[in-house]
């Protein structure tokens, strides 16, 4: 770790950092000219597991950070024993409309358990608080703060008394650190003290040797233990660790190293050793000096950073701060599209990287020991929407931590499938926490919803589709995705009202999220359930394993009872019922159209336009996530105008100052739903063709992309002028012959792994 860390010293963009060249605003840059007041302006920095809110304020400073481990509770089995004895009467029940004892029977016999005798599940946790005391600095003037999202580095510069300080903060992957640097631009004018706060009571906050401070406590309702270690270095003045606190008095400059972990183990061991976990740390890091340790977190967060890039344009608008950006944004700010399509990829990178969690429901980031919704992992849409953007954008490492965290629910859903259902394979509902809790939870008229897992695993196939990585596919994505499909093959029944022969398979007791209570037959789950047999049955084939079971899952398939168009030529939400007239935020039975794939206006064109009247009478409105998928289902169907309409919905109604998506409260899924539905506009692969520029909206009419991500194992490049495509390359990585579609044009196209081709809409030319 040490060498590495100095040889990434020699890199050159240590030089452009130096701690008193204060750079220009760049286009990539979220800035303000105040502090922050509240979370929601504060700016976020994260390696993945540590992550913290930078508040940028002049006399007392507040960076609260995070743990992604660090939750209530403990290792536990949610399973309700005996619950599948209820089953039977529960379908009957519903299957005769009596659905108000169906919702009471189930309420009482078929939720989840947890330790405290409650059927919900446990909260994600703040860590604590590094707060850093600056005397006389109430008066600061010229102050800038801002995020340079080509960096990951927050910057916060004012004047006091014609001295400039400048502080900045950076959460290292390479390091395992979050890094504060303090500085000024006058010898000796740098005096502060750096302390802690923690919310959870029975904290120890003690100082050890002179440039040290330690933090111990547990977490309260639960069992986890944690520890946060400050160790500060300094040149010139002096430095000394109090019970009050490290104070640095007349300094040069410091370095803040913060070193955080938890007695995590795995879902189902929590007996580790914080203090020794962040000794080895600190210890890996040794002398190494600041300039770096901020070069190797630069190389590292650039080498995934920089693999897409996107340029629409700049005005005017992008001098203003960005705050300031969000209500009025339109056609005349094309580069705020731009920031929010980074910003997405920026959060992705700092809160889901390879050995740790995956993104949560507010990605890394709360202050909150009861945070909206336990900022948890909510499998109906939102975690699924968190990890939308992996794979289209370069970042296929960051889809990692989901991918672990699957293979442990996998393991703990088994026994839920046999508890609840008698089935075979494993099942998940619409919550898991840390712990990997699988049983439906909260009630029953949401809670029961058997297939988030089946979901999450389209994300095991996308892996595979993008990247090709057959180890994966065998090792990891089949045997979880083979599980999958072996609950839903025993959990389908036959509809007992239907003429067909053989009968429609429905699936049920279920619901459809998050409205109309538990019910038979909701249409998403049938759009999940055909595209995980699909998707199961694909694999197994590639794999070459499993004949029987590929014909019986595609056998399958055609009898799951399939999409339906309403009285008013909405797509139906069940499979027995309609209510099309509602502006629900949750439009869950369109998940075929997206992310799914067997809705679409060239393949199913009237199913499509049946989406389409359904997302009229849903309209516009919503939640900041809501928003956010409805800019990709209008991207997939074809309109980039109302895509872009959405986007603009999100930003100027929803959307906190620091671009944090806004439910309210915050949620990050909106943020990364909205670099997924960007990437829809420009780049869409899942028909089994290349299309560019599918749904681009008049409102940027010039632009650039490069690094797009296709599947089949292609990267793209495109560029347009005055809305139409003027060039765009596309490099093949694994030798798939594939088919470009411009407009209604094809072009077939087949390539070496390894050889590109440049294609101009009317002709293709290899490139040496």
């Amino acid at each position: 770790m040490k060498d590495a860390l100095r040889c990434a010293a020699t890199i050159l963009i240590a030089m452009i950092l130096s701690p008193m060249a204060f750079a220009s605003q760049t286009p990539l840059e979220l800035w303000y000219d105040k502090p922050a007041t509240q979370w929601v302006e504060a700016l976020p920095i994260g390696n993945g597991r540590l992550g913290a809110m930078v508040f940028g304020r002049t006399e007392r400073e507040r960076i609260q950070f995070n743990d992604d481990t660090l939750f209530t509770g403990a290792p536990h089995d949610y399973a309700h024993r005996g619950a599948v004895k209820h089953l039977p009467e529960l379908r009957r029940l519903l299957f005769a409309g009596q659905q108000g004892a169906a919702h009471a029977l189930a309420g009482r016999e078929f939720m989840s358990v947890n330790l405290h005798g409650r059927n919900t599940q446990e909260a994600y946790q703040p860590f604590g608080d590094l707060t850093l005391e600056f005397p006389g600095h109430e008066q600061a003037i010229g102050y800038r703060r801002a995020l340079d999202l080509d960096q990951a580095i927050t910057t916060v510069e004012y004047q006091v008394n014609g001295t400039t300080y400048r502080r900045q903060a950076f959460a290292s992957f390479p390091a395992g650190v979050i890094v504060v640097r303090l500085a000024a631009d006058k010898p000796g004018a740098l005096t502060c003290t750096a302390n802690f706060t923690c919310p959870h009571r029975d904290t120890k906050i003690e100082p050890q040797g002179n440039d040290r401070l330690v933090m111990r406590g547990q977490v309260e309702r639960g069992k986890m233990r944690f520890e946060a270690q400050l160790l500060v270095r300094h040149s010139g003045g002096q430095v000394r660790a109090t019970k009050t606190g490290i104070e640095i008095s007349s300094a040069d400059q410091a370095t803040i190293l913060l070193a955080g972990a938890s007695s995590f183990v795995n879902y189902q061991d929590i007996s580790g050793d914080p203090t020794a976990r962040n000794e080895q740390t600190l210890q890996a890091i040794g002398d190494t000096p600041y300039e770096a340790l901020l070069a190797a977190h630069v190389a590292d967060y650039q080498k995934l950073f920089q693999r897409c890039t996107l340029d629409l344009g700049e005005t005017e608008q992008a001098k203003l701060p960005t705050d300031q950006r969000l209500k009025p944004f339109g056609p005349n700010d094309p580069q705020l599209a731009t920031l929010v399509f980074q910003y997405g990829r920026y959060l992705m990178i700092a809160s889901s990287r390879p050995g740790a969690q995956p993104a949560n429901l507010q990605g890394l980031w709360n202050e909150s020991k009861n945070p909206p919704w336990d900022s948890k992992y909510t499998i109906n849409i939102n975690a699924e929407m968190n990890y939308w953007l992996a794979e289209l954008t370069g970042l296929a490492e960051c889809h990692r931590p989901l991918f672990a965290a699957l293979q442990e629910l996998s393991q703990s859903g088994q026994s839920v499938a046999k508890e609840h259902y008698g089935a075979p394979g494993w099942v998940a509902h619409h919550n898991f926490d840390l712990w990997r809790g699988a049983a439906p939870i909260n009630a029953s008229n949401h809670g029961i919803w058997p297939t988030g897992g089946a979901w999450l695993c389209q994300h095991l196939w996308w892996h595979y589709e993008f990247g090709g990585d057959r180890q994966f596919l065998a090792e990891i994505a089949y045997p979880i995705m083979k599980g999958a499909a072996l609950f839903f093959l025993d959990y389908l029944v036959e509809d007992p009202q239907g003429e067909q022969n053989p009968k429609w398979l429905v699936s049920g007791p279920s619901n459809s999220p998050e409205r109309g209570g538990l019910v038979m037959g909701p249409t998403m789950d049938h759009q999940i359930i055909r595209a995980l047999f699909q998707n199961t049955a694909a694999a197994a084939k590639a794999l070459g394993v499993d004949e029987p079971l590929q014909q019986q899952l595609l056998d399958t398939v055609g009898r799951i009872a399939p999409n339906q168009i309403g009285s008013l030529g909405q797509l139906k939400e069940w499979f027995y019922k309609e209510a099309p007239k509602t502006t629900h935020r949750h439009v869950s039975h369109l998940w075929g159209l997206h992310p799914g794939r067997e809705i679409h206006p060239r393949t199913t064109p009237e199913l499509a336009e049946a989406c389409r009247v359904t997302l009229r009478y849903r309209g516009d409105g919503g939640t900041g996530w809501a928003k956010a998928w409805k800019i990709n289902f209008w991207a997939r169907l074809l309109d980039g105008d109302h895509a872009y309409k959405m986007l603009g919905e999100a930003l100027r109604a929803s959307t906190y100052p620091n671009l944090f998506c806004a439910h309210p409260p915050f949620q990050i899924d909106g943020n990364f739903g909205a670099t997924s539905g960007m990437v829809e506009m420009l780049l869409q692969s899942h028909l089994g063709e290349i299309d560019l520029l599918p749904a681009l909206p008049q409102a940027l009419p010039y632009g650039k992309v490069t690094g797009l991500r296709a599947r089949g194992g292609f990267e793209v490049d495109i560029t347009w002028r005055e809305g139409q495509l003027t060039e765009a390359t596309i490099r093949s990585h694994l030798g798939n012959p594939v088919t470009l579609r411009s407009g209604e044009q094809t072009f077939a196209v087949a390539l070496a792994a390894g050889e590109a081709v440049r294609f101009d809409g009317t002709k293709l030319e290899k490139l040496p």
